[in-house]
């Protein structure tokens, strides 16, 4: 342990009994509207995620693509937005600024906008695919400065985690024939969102002196459908209450943003970054596909 991470982790030990029972915590879904997979269609996945949200009275956000939006699954873009739960922009293709120019993003950003004007409930908020604001600052203030003009803010997370992989593994497994052994996986995908949470809680309490209202970073996918209703019901166990996102957006650190580039693991990570918190310390383990591969190998999930 570095003495920078010692540092953080007494800065937390002395903080925690000031924030006990304090923890609030939007939830909210990327990649919106997902495809068919060998256990869910889109359909009776979102019906399953709206469930689970409806039995524990959560107001969600569900962040669009608006290129994989279609005749088919606009309906439940739709249904969401009855059930009480707001829609956002995810881009409409789901670039990243590292690998195109600034116009092209800009563009693809533009056109994303002109169609989440034509859907119901929809919230001005954008979140950058893969959390990437720009790999330089030049890049970077050209998509705010375009966000500004279009009246988007930045649907910013604070609990970012690898739920996308874990899910890719159980497609993947199904697709090959697999045997998945669904109890092994539920605690898998629950003891890492609930670390994840944690440790990002950590990083708020060190750098803020509290425990922030939360924004965690979901996937609509085959995961959420099946053990999000254990998710919730662990986090209330916990202590931990749901806000709605425009809740969680009314937070300070709504009002903070560092002048760095390290925004790829959400806005708190940015936040302890500019006060000399070192990137390696504000990565957790479990966000590595090596290391989730050999979990998931471990406790025999897929056989």
């Amino acid at each position: 342990m570095t003495h920078n991470s010692q540092a953080l982790l007494l800065i937390v030990l002395f903080l925690l009994p000031f924030v006990a029972n304090t923890q609030q915590i939007a939830i909210t879904f990327d990649d919106v509207p997902t495809h068919d997979t060998p256990l869910f269609r889109h359909a009776e996945r979102a019906a399953k995620i709206r469930e689970h949200l409806a039995a524990y009275k959560v107001s969600s956000a569900f962040f669009v693509i608006t290129g994989s939006v279609t005749e088919q699954n606009a309906s439940q873009l739709l249904a969401y937005t009855k059930a009480g739960h707001v829609l956002a922009n995810h881009s409409h293709s789901h670039l990243s600024p590292s690998r195109i120019s600034a116009a092209t993003y800009i563009r693809d950003l533009n056109k994303a906008d002109s169609v989440m004007k034509s859907l119901p409930g929809a919230e001005s908020w954008y979140r950058y695919p893969f959390l990437n604001e720009g790999p330089t600052r030049e890049k970077r203030d050209s998509i705010r400065q375009a966000l500004n003009v279009l009246g988007l803010s930045n649907g910013y997370v604070t609990v970012d985690n690898y739920d996308w992989f874990i899910n890719g593994e159980l497609v993947s497994a199904l697709r090959n024939g697999k045997k998945i052994d669904y109890d092994r996986l539920r605690k898998v995908y629950i003891d890492h969102i609930i670390n994840s949470i944690l440790f990002y809680d950590s990083i708020g309490v060190a750098v803020l002196g509290r425990s922030p209202r939360h924004v965690l970073l979901l996937h609509e996918n085959d995961l959420a459908a099946l053990y999000l209703g254990d998710l919730l019901k662990t986090l209330r166990s916990k202590g931990w209450s749901f806000v709605s996102p425009a809740e969680a957006y009314r937070d300070e650190i709504s009002d903070i943003v560092p002048d760095v580039l390290f925004n790829g693991q959400g806005r708190l990570g940015a936040i302890a970054y500019s006060k000399g918190i070192p990137a390696r310390e504000l990565v957790q383990a479990s966000e590595d596909e090596d290391y989730l591969r050999k979990l998931l190998a471990e406790a025999r999930v897929f056989y």
